[in-house]
């Protein structure tokens, strides 16, 4: 691993963790010239994920897609993006394992509703907004009574 601060080649590992349960590990590295100190994360990039879509084309799964949706969620809301990672991760081992590496479009939408009730209300209903396409200010309510109700139960 290069050392970010001068470039040298050798740098050597100075502690290493577990990083968001098991699917990545986070290393401290120290450059043997210069001595300064850095962080590093090691995960699996290339997950063979599919996403079939409505229209019954299937496309490569897209993290960055499913993230920045999420985002727009929680805009100006406080998050730790930490969390979204291990949702993420969540998700992507659910699809891996539950189907196969191939999930409908609208199944993947469901589970990150699944996953944002429990981390905020307001960031499910706006996610829930876009990706079930509310026309109107009823479909708002009818969903906002659907998690009171689910909340009572």
């Amino acid at each position: 691993m290069r050392c970010p601060f001068c470039g040298y080649e050798n740098t050597k590992v100075v502690d290493s963790r577990i990083y968001f349960e098991g699917n990545s590990i986070k290393r401290r590295r120290e450059c043997e010239k210069c001595g300064k100190r850095f962080t590093t994360h090691e995960k699996v990039v290339d997950l063979s994920l599919f996403v079939i879509k409505k229209n019954g084309g299937k496309q490569p799964y897209l993290r960055e897609k499913v993230y920045n949706g999420i985002i727009r969620a929680f805009e100006k809301r406080h998050i730790d993006k930490e969390k979204i990672e291990e949702m993420l991760d969540k998700i992507e081992r659910e699809i891996l394992t539950e189907y196969s590496g191939e999930i409908k479009s609208s199944e993947l939408g469901d589970k990150v509703l699944s996953y944002l009730i429990d981390l905020d209300e307001i960031a499910y209903v706006r996610f829930a907004s876009v990706y079930k396409k509310f026309e109107s200010l009823d479909s708002f309510v009818k969903e906002i009574e659907k998690i009171r109700n689910d909340k009572k139960k």
